[in-house]
């Protein structure tokens, strides 16, 4: 029985600490809850974290000065270029004593002796002259004649196309020798806008293409220098001048030198206002018009500049200026205020020179080359 016993109890002693063992690495391995992990499938990526941008100053999107007003000027609605006033719109002053004697006349039925008193009236206040209107009308009597008008309108468009005829017979161009250094002069007494007619014609050559050179000749009116410096300016010109005072003479010869040697196409001479009554001004205008005429200058032009409001001296001093220094031609200026307009027929009737710009208003746009027939088209309109 005894060694039976041992067995039984050696066998319990076995079977637990077997028991105990496995209690002991259950433990260890704690509960399975869930199968173990499959070491061939890859593990999950982590998530990728992302990194913001760092805030953006809204300043720097906000568009630029200039683009707004570029964009500004281009929704901006077009406007139209300011309209040039007409030749007939300019000259309603020169045209207002005028055109009340002619408005009489249109409406007469026939032709009588008044009616020819009251034409030679009204060209006579329109500053025609006596002589020239007297010339004039005696063509106009043997056209009628020839022609059998017998209304008052059809008188009135006998004198215009007569007119119109009288002035077309002169050349009215600038003169202007390629391959020379052209020199054109410009004389006058003072008041008539010499200088500034000067600065407008300058303006207009250069637009054209042509470089200038413009001489500060009038070094007698201290602001014709500082006058002329601030067209040259607008201009893109080239000026010469010289201290107050200084001879005229040596200034233009300086500026044509300059010209000859810069390849400028033209000089724009300003001279001191001479009075034409005054011998001795005027034998300084004679060597004036001499020493321009000497090598490398070539003078083409002398353009004698005239008060339009001044009436028949106009015509006196035209006929001074030109024994002295051969005048070419007339700009008439001023012809927008209070003159008459006649005196254009009379500085070409009586001297055979012809007026070849007009002034018409203070811009550059308002010297044009004058039109006669625009311009006695206008003069008889009401």
């Amino acid at each position: 029985m005894e060694p039976i016993l041992l067995v039984v109890l050696l066998a319990i002693v076995v079977l637990g600490v077997t028991a105990g063992a496995v209690v002991t690495t259950r433990r260890r391995r704690g509960p399975e809850l869930e199968p173990p992990r499959d070491r061939t499938r890859p593990l999950p990526s982590r998530p990728t974290e992302v990194t913001r941008p760092a805030p953006v100053d809204d300043t720097d999107l906000a568009p630029s000065d200039e683009l707004v007003e570029e964009v500004e000027e281009a929704l901006a609605p077009v406007e139209a270029p300011p309209r040039k006033r007409t030749v007939f719109e300019r000259l309603a002053r020169a045209r207002s004593t005028f055109a009340g004697y002619v408005g009489t006349i249109v409406g007469r039925a026939r032709i009588d002796e008044e009616t020819w008193d009251d034409l030679e009236e009204a060209l006579v206040r329109a500053d025609v002259g006596v002589g020239t209107a007297t010339a004039l009308l005696d063509d106009v009597r043997a056209r009628v004649k020839a022609e059998g008008i017998e209304t008052g309108e059809a008188l009135i468009e006998a004198v215009k196309t007569e007119m119109k005829q009288r002035l077309a017979v002169a050349d009215r161009s600038l003169h202007f020798d390629e391959g020379t250094t052209n020199v054109w002069l410009f004389v006058g007494v003072n008041g008539v806008g010499k200088t500034t007619t000067v600065g407008k014609v300058g303006h207009q050559q250069a637009a054209a293409g042509r470089t200038v050179v413009m001489a500060a000749g009038d070094t007698f009116r201290a602001a014709a220098a500082e006058q002329l410096t601030t067209w040259a300016e607008r201009a893109d010109a080239t000026l010469i001048r010289g201290a107050e005072g200084a001879d005229p003479s040596s200034i233009i010869f300086d500026a044509i030198e300059s010209a000859a040697a810069r390849g400028a196409d033209l000089v724009l001479a300003d001279t001191a206002g001479r009075l034409h009554t005054k011998s001795n001004l005027m034998e300084e205008l004679r060597k004036v018009r001499r020493v321009a005429s000497k090598p490398p200058g070539n003078v083409t032009e002398v353009l004698l500049v005239i008060d339009a409001t001044t009436g028949q001296n106009g015509l006196v001093q035209a006929r001074q200026f030109t024994e002295a220094v051969e005048v070419t031609g007339v700009v008439l200026t001023k012809l927008d205020g209070s003159a008459k307009g006649g005196i254009v027929f009379a500085i070409q009737s009586e001297l055979g020179i012809p007026v070849k710009y007009v002034g018409l208003g203070e811009t550059v746009d308002d010297l044009v080359a004058f039109d006669p027939d625009e311009f006695v088209d206008a003069l008889f309109s009401e």
